[in-house]
């Protein structure tokens, strides 16, 4: 038709005189069948636009179900379609231009879909799931390691370019650090009991003298090292507690307390001559050795991997302290300690058991590793206020240290596999 040209939709695009278009609508039966047309196809494919072509408008489309043929054969193809269709079936609209000719059929609303539609639709829907499957196979599911150095690395006392090699010689070393765990066994004058009366009485005097914690873990360390080595009598027990808490405060403290002080708090059971004497025979027997990885010394390192706050800091450590006094907890070395310590408190806070990737990277434990140290952590938590050494729960029982003692305790891990 001269002048005019005709859309999917049955609506006849007609040229004025201006060089302006009016619509008109198209009638009859035509107007079903391109709607079923509209429905079925282009619902599928992107609708085709009409662009204006040296006076004839042609169809731009993004996705053609049909590619241009020649004349010739697009009779042939007509001739074809008109044998295989239903008589309800409609031709569908024929666009003509100076170069090809584009002819689409279409069944009616009553028609099965044609064989074409279908395995499109099959394609699109295939290659969508293939896309869904290598978006993903790209996803990183695992949670991300955290830099916790990088809000310190204008910070120069804190090393950054160094702490991991510092830490990695820690965890190397820690050994020296560790003792038998039955020592015991070769003292005949004192016990595993005895040991954890002095450890209590001594948390005790460290906070009344309001010492660095580093003191109290070195001071621990000093005791047991030396237990390891040299038989002590049991009235002279109390004597090598109050003389390793004075060369724990040589090597930590700024401010050192006086020997008097230590005599006085033993009720002048021992002399300051005495005193001089078990810190010469102590040193000695160490070999002046102070400078050994505590658990304090990765407790720190650790919380940091954990994005700890104030509340699972005092948990953590009120837990460690608990440990410090029994004996049994020997046979674990000190990252461990403090690795567990701190699954204990994040358990504790949360009910549930908490151990991140960043925890895992910077401690080297897995929370299997961590699992049977933390069962016994647990159970030192549950009984804490019970029995005679209560001097860690009297401790963290002020308001310095957030009530962390009235914490109900995780109960859960002692059965956790």
């Amino acid at each position: 038709m001269e002048g005019q040209s005709e859309n999917f939709h049955g609506v006849i695009r007609q040229s004025n005189n201006h060089g302006g278009m009016k619509l008109t609508a198209h009638g009859g039966n035509s107007r079903k069948a391109l709607s079923a047309i509209d429905s079925n196809v282009v619902g599928v494919h992107k609708r085709g636009v009409l662009k204006e072509k040296n006076g004839v408008f042609q169809k731009n489309t993004v996705a053609p179900l049909h590619r241009p043929v020649t004349r010739k054969f697009a009779a042939q193809l007509a001739v074809k379609e008109k044998q295989e269709m239903k008589p309800s079936v409609q031709h569908a609209a024929e666009h003509k231009s100076s170069d090809c000719i584009v002819i689409e059929a279409e069944a009616s609303e009553d028609h099965d879909m044609p064989m074409y539609v279908q395995h499109t639709d099959a394609m699109l829907v295939e290659i969508d799931r293939m896309d869904a499957e290598v978006e993903m196979e790209g996803l990183d599911l695992d949670e991300p390691f955290v830099d916790i150095d990088a809000c310190d690395e204008k910070n120069p006392l804190a090393v950054t370019e160094y702490i991991d090699d510092i830490y990695a010689y820690y965890k190397k070393t820690e050994s020296s650090s560790c003792v038998p765990s039955n020592y015991m066994a070769q003292q005949f004058d004192i016990n595993d009991r005895m040991r954890g009366i002095l450890i209590d009485w001594l948390i005790e005097v460290h906070y009344k003298f309001e010492l660095r914690d580093e003191t109290l873990y070195l001071t621990v360390n000093l005791i047991d090292r030396f237990l390891a080595v040299q038989s002590v009598e049991r009235k002279r027990l109390q004597l090598v507690g109050i003389t390793a808490l004075l060369l724990a405060c040589k090597y930590e403290e700024v401010s050192v307390p006086v020997v008097e002080d230590l005599v006085l708090i033993t009720d002048r059971a021992y002399s300051r001559k005495e005193v001089l004497h078990m810190e010469k025979l102590i040193a000695n027997t160490l070999q002046f050795n102070m400078s050994l990885p505590t658990p304090y010394v990765f407790m720190r390192r650790f919380l940091k991997a954990a994005q700890s706050d104030m509340k699972l800091e005092l948990v953590s450590f009120y837990i460690l302290e608990l440990s410090l006094v029994q004996y049994e907890m020997l046979r674990f070395p000190p990252s461990l300690l403090a690795s567990a310590a701190i699954f204990t408190a994040q358990c504790t806070l949360t009910q549930c058991e908490m151990w991140s990737k960043t925890c895992g990277k910077h401690t080297s434990y897995s929370k299997d590793e961590l699992m049977e140290c933390a069962r016994l952590m647990a159970t030192l938590h549950q009984n804490a206020g019970n029995g005679k050494l209560i001097g860690v729960y009297k401790k963290y029982s002020t308001s310095k240290y957030g009530y962390t003692a009235k914490i109900e305790a995780a109960v859960f891990l002692k059965d956790a596999k």
